[in-house]
């Protein structure tokens, strides 16, 4: 039987996914359109409902310039990773 992630780590990348786009001032659609996803499904990751894959990980990361361990880290703070 498939284990979930998670929620705690659905919920971190939800938040990093969403900050780092918003800090680079995409929208789910251009972010989505630089990964070559459906705009909704960009959506669905935001709001947790996705177990995202390693190879969409390693899409999100680059589109988003940052490493994949940034997209799962919690900050000190509770907030999402620093970005370098």
């Amino acid at each position: 039987m498939p284990r979930a992630p998670s929620p705690s780590l659905r919920a971190i990348l939800a938040s990093n996914v969403r900050a780092f786009r918003k800090q680079h001032g995409y929208s789910q659609e251009q972010l989505a359109d630089l990964c070559e996803l459906h705009r909704t499904y960009i959506g669905s990751v935001e709001r947790e409902e996705r177990n995202v894959s390693l190879s969409t990980l390693e899409v999100l990361a680059e589109a988003l310039e940052v490493s994949v361990p940034e997209l799962l880290t919690q900050g000190e703070d509770g907030e999402r990773g620093k970005i370098s």
